[in-house]
Order: structure tokens, then C-alpha cells, then sequence
């Protein structure tokens, strides 16, 4: 490619043809202030604060939607230039609450800390702030207009890299505002409570529901037996809230935690990621040696199980049964953990800690998710929400002592805890479907083509002559495209292109989840990614079937995968859902 020389504030620098003047910056070490850009998203320059001057133009140009040209000499930054900037953000302010104390993003807005770093005491505009009520019909995010800089960050993640159309500009002028297409509640709106609007958003207009108190609630009255979980991609990413390295594995500074807060046992969500794959993996096998619907899609990301209810529900005889282990670890605590404790399931109070938002929605999406006869999983708490409940119990999280999980629900492999990355769900499958097509262990358990940040990947595996084909797909703009080759095949009476599809709605998979701590860009995904490994690689046993726990929980309780009793607790159905519900 091309190289184009340019000076930005002096400084001779090398860039390749088509970068902006934002990135280019950022080469030389220059921090150009910007709102509405996001290294997910194409830039737009839709809120002005990152102009910028070149010499020889009239006119200020927008950063990050302003590819350098060869001899440019940039200004970023000068009187004239901060003064724009500073009344870019008074305006904005001036349409936004002084309400930052209360708000779930204080001490962690784009917004206050350009305001800070402006020196903005005050606001020499009159305040004209929305009055639209805030809809927290989902149950697992909140949309605040009131707090809505209309950056429109939201939108195009919902638009261009989840591709649902939940959310969309409506009005013009003074009037413009960010909601729920069509103008309903975002319940009656398209969305699968993935969060990755509230992941994107710069301030506090669209965030988690925030379970904390009951969960306190709970811990304090001392009248339930309050047990807890935690998803593989929390281990990797709680630590950022607490100052450390993106990708740091804090699992045994997380049981530690969470045995201060009070919590009567912990458990992992890794030990049934183990067990899905026992259930999902020998419900793979049946389809293929017994003539079943091809290809199988897992069915662990309950916001991709949303969208398939409603965009693509002519799918759902190709979905697999199997619960998420989110769903499987609680039916299992108020079943078979609860007979070894002596504690009655109406007794228990199972809280997980997720990467991801739609973990909410899932806990009570149908009666499925009562197959103990009450709710199995009470309350699905974020990762930032975990951070919260730390901080406010005063626990210093990076000078805590490593512990284990209680062994009961606890034990895992390296297969249950590579469920926290795209492709994860899928290798963890094959090192088990091997096994259990041939009965013989393989010799490299890492499937190096499942793993990366490629939108879809493709790849063959060859099981003793059977071949498997399989497709990855993460984010859920990807997804589509997947969905059409699989169809075009049916209508052609083709051969299936892919006999496993594995998807995940967010990027990434559940390490960028919706719940994760904001910030995230690939570097950072990549960083919490290779945590997954190290963790998966460090493991004594790398497949869920050499999980010792796994086998004593089928001879006592189970039976076998697939049981009538695995089916009872482990499994579910779909139904189809209406895209909008007006």
C-alpha cells in the first residue's frame, strides 16, 4: 500500500493511504478530543469537537472522517481551535443533566472528563433538557433520553454491527432524538438486549439494569442459601474496573470476592459449559449419525436466541436444546446441589455474574428456566455491576488472596472456560465430538481455525474419515449472510455448506460482551481473549469429558447425556417471536 507523508503540529509523519488525521495523530502521540467517533464504528463527524486545521484550507476539517493527503500540514491543536471545542461542549452540556452523581457512568463518562480536561465550570447557555421518560421495559438495559448527546453511537451499532434496527434517529432539528424504531418501548422494538449499545455509549444514556440491591437484599437477610456463578469472560475482564491489565485472569481473586460479600458457595459457570457440551456435543452426534436437522446451531447466547426467534425462526428445528450453562448451573444448583446440601430449592437464591445483558432477559425467558419448579437462575448480574457491589463493600480487589470454587459445581476444564471467546463454544465441541464419535482422545486438542476476530470463519475437520464442516460467526451483523448460504443450499436441494454453526451476538464473543467494563476496542478483546487461553492452556484436564465432576454428576444424578432427567433440567425449545410487538 501506498505510504502518504504529512507534518501534524510539526511532526513529519508516515502514513498509509487512506488513514485519518485522527489516527495519524495518534501515531505521533497527539490526542485529538472526539465524542462520537468509536474504533467499532465508521466514522461520521457528527459532533464536531475533534476539528482540526490544515494549512491551505478555509475551513476546519473533521478528524476522524478526514483522510490525510500527501503534504498536509495539520494544526490540532491552537486558540482558535480549543475555543471551537470548548463551545462544542457547553452546548452539549447545555442539553445534558447536571445530574453526574447519581449516574451509573460518574468518574467513567467521555463526556465529564472532556469537560474536566476543557476546564468547563460553567454554561453560558440557557439548559434545555429533554423531557422523555425513561424505558427500562427490557428489564436488562435502560434508555435515558434526558441524557442522550445524540452522538448516534447506538444507532449504528445496532444498525451496522449488530444489524437488529432497534434503535434510530427520529425527529429532525431541535426535536431529534435517539429511540426505539418506530417509536415504540424498546420491548415492543426489535431488540435482543445484547447491550452493546450501553457498551458503546460515551455517557449515561443507555446502561445495564442495576440488580445489586436485591442481590444485597438477599446477602443481608441471611433467610436464603445464596449461591453464585461466574461466566469464563468475567474472570478476564473484572480486573480493568480495578485498574488492571485488560485480559488478567482474576478467577481466584473473583471467589474470594464474592465469599466476602457473603455468598454461601461458589460455583463457576465453566463446570456447565462442560456440561453443555456433554448435552450439546452428543446431541451433535445423534444429528449426524442418525439423520437429524443439519447444521446444528449452538444455543448458548440468549441475545442471538433472541434475534433467531424473530429474524430467523425458520432455523429453530436446527437449534440446539441445550441451555447455556448460565441456565444449566442454576437448574443444577436447585436440584442436585441442593439434595447434597439438605436445602430446599424454594430456599435457594442463585445469582450469576455475566459478561452480557441479555443474561437478564434469559433468566426468566420462558418456563424452561423453572425446570426445578422455581426460577433456576434469580438474579443475572454484569460484570460492571460485580465491580460496583466490590468497591461498595470496601474489598480491595488486587490485594485479594486466590481461591478456589467449591468443588461441587466448580471444577472445570480448559473446554469450559474457552466458551468465553467467539469460536470457543465450537472447539470445546469438536474436542469432545471427537471423543465421542471415535471413543479415542485427540492427540492437539487446539483448533487454531476456530480461533481470531475474523467475522465468519469456515473451516473442515476431519473426525476418522467423517468430515465436519463448521462456520463461526460473531456480531450479529455477520450473522445473516451465514443464514442466507444455508438456506440457498436448501431451496437448491445443494449439499448444507456447514454441518455445526456457532454463533455469538456480540464482537469478540462473550468477552465484548454488552456487560463487560466500557472501553472495549479489539485491542482490548484481544488482550481479555488471550487471558481465555492462558487459562484454557494452564488447565490440568482440556476437554469437558475428562471433567471428573461432569462423570460423577451423570452416575449420581444424570444418568447419561441426553437422559429423560438431562432433558427435564438441561434442555429447552423456541418459539417464534414477533419482530415488533405493536
Amino acid at each position: 500500500m501506498s505510504m502518504i507523508e504529512l507534518e501534524i503540529n510539526g511532526i513529519p509523519v508516515s502514513v498509509e493511504a487512506g488513514t485519518t488525521i485522527l489516527d495519524a495523530a495518534e501515531q505521533v502521540g497527539v490526542k485529538i478530543p472526539k465524542l462520537c467517533f468509536h474504533h467499532d464504528l465508521e466514522p461520521w463527524a457528527a459532533c464536531g469537537i475533534c476539528v482540526v486545521k490544515a494549512e491551505g484550507s478555509p475551513k476546519m476539517l473533521r478528524a476522524c472522517a478526514t483522510a490525510v493527503a500527501p503534504g498536509m500540514k495539520i494544526i490540532t491543536h491552537d486558540p482558535e481551535i480549543v475555543k471551537v471545542r470548548r463551545t462544542v461542549l457547553e452546548l452539549t452540556l447545555s442539553t445534558h443533566p447536571n445530574d453526574c452523581l447519581q449516574c451509573g457512568r460518574n468518574g467513567n463518562c467521555e463526556l465529564q472528563t472532556l469537560a474536566e480536561e476543557f476546564g468547563i465550570r460553567e454554561v453560558p447557555y440557557e439548559k434545555r433538557i429533554a423531557e422523555i421518560p425513561v424505558d427500562n421495559s427490557t428489564g436488562s438495559i435502560v434508555l435515558n433520553p434526558e441524557k442522550c448527546i445524540k452522538c448516534g453511537r447506538c444507532a449504528k451499532v445496532c444498525q451496522d454491527m449488530q444489524g437488529v434496527w432497534a434503535l434510530e434517529f427520529i425527529g429532525r432539528g431541535e426535536d431529534t432524538r435517539i429511540a426505539p424504531a418506530a417509536d415504540v418501548t424498546l420491548n415492543e422494538s426489535p431488540c435482543i438486549k445484547c447491550g452493546q449499545c450501553s457498551a458503546h455509549c460515551p455517557v449515561g444514556a443507555i446502561y445495564e439494569n442495576d440488580q445489586t440491591r436485591p442481590v444485597w437484599n438477599a446477602l443481608e437477610e441471611g433467610e436464603k442459601h445464596c449461591v453464585v456463578q461466574i461466566a469464563p469472560a468475567v474472570r478476564v475482564a473484572i480486573g480493568e474496573a480495578f485498574g488492571m491489565e485488560p485480559g488478567t485472569l482474576s478467577t481466584g481473586k473473583l471467589y474470594s470476592a464474592l465469599r466476602r460479600l457473603g455468598f454461601n458457595a461458589v460455583f463457576d459457570t465453566n463446570f456447565t459449559a462442560d456440561l453443555t457440551i456433554l448435552e450439546e456435543g452428543s446431541e451433535f452426534v445423534k444429528r449426524v449419525t442418525e439423520g437429524g436437522v443439519l447444521p446444528q446451531i449452538t444455543s448458548c447466547c440468549p441475545a442471538w436466541t433472541d434475534y433467531m426467534e424473530k429474524y430467523a425462526n425458520d432455523f429453530i428445528d436446527n437449534f440446539s436444546t441445550a441451555k447455556s450453562p448460565q441456565q444449566m448451573l442454576g437448574a443444577m444448583a436447585k436440584s442436585y446441589y441442593a439434595e447434597k446440601a439438605g436445602v430446599a430449592a424454594k430456599d435457594m437464591y442463585v445469582v450469576s455474574i455475566m459478561p452480557c445483558t441479555a443474561k437478564k432477559f434469559e433468566v426468566s425467558r420462558d418456563d424452561n428456566m423453572s425446570s426445578t419448579g422455581f426460577q433456576d437462575v434469580d438474579v443475572a448480574l454484569t460484570t460492571r455491576e460485580l465491580a460496583r457491589m466490590i468497591k461498595q463493600a470496601g474489598i480491595e480487589f488486587t490485594e485479594l488472596p486466590e481461591e478456589e470454587a467449591d468443588s461441587l459445581l466448580g471444577e472445570y476444564s480448559g473446554a469450559g472456560t474457552i466458551f468465553g471467546v467467539t469460536g470457543g463454544v465450537m472447539e470445546a465441541a469438536l474436542r469432545s465430538a471427537y471423543y465421542l464419535i471415535t471413543k479415542e482422545d485427540l492427540e492437539d486438542v487446539n483448533f487454531i481455525d476456530c480461533r481470531g476476530l475474523e467475522g465468519v470463519k469456515e473451516a473442515e475437520i476431519d473426525i476418522k474419515g467423517t468430515k465436519i464442516r463448521i462456520a463461526i460467526a460473531h456480531q450479529m451483523g455477520n450473522v445473516e449472510a451465514v443464514l442466507d448460504k444455508v438456506r440457498q443450499a436448501k431451496e437448491n436441494g445443494e449439499e448444507l455448506p456447514w454441518h455445526f454453526i456457532e454463533v455469538m451476538a456480540c464482537r469478540g464473543g462473550c468477552i465484548g460482551g454488552g456487560g463487560q467494563p466500557h472501553g472495549a476496542t479489539d485491542e482490548v478483546r484481544l488482550k481479555r481473549t488471550a487471558g481465555i487461553y492462558t487459562d484454557d492452556e494452564k488447565s490440568v484436564q482440556r476437554c469437558s469429558h475428562h471433567n471428573p465432576m461432569i462423570t460423577k454428576i451423570y452416575e449420581e444424578f444424570l444418568g447419561e447425556p441426553m437422559s429423560h432427567k438431562a432433558h427435564e433440567l438441561l434442555h429447552t425449545g423456541y418459539q417464534e417471536r414477533a419482530v415488533y410487538k405493536k
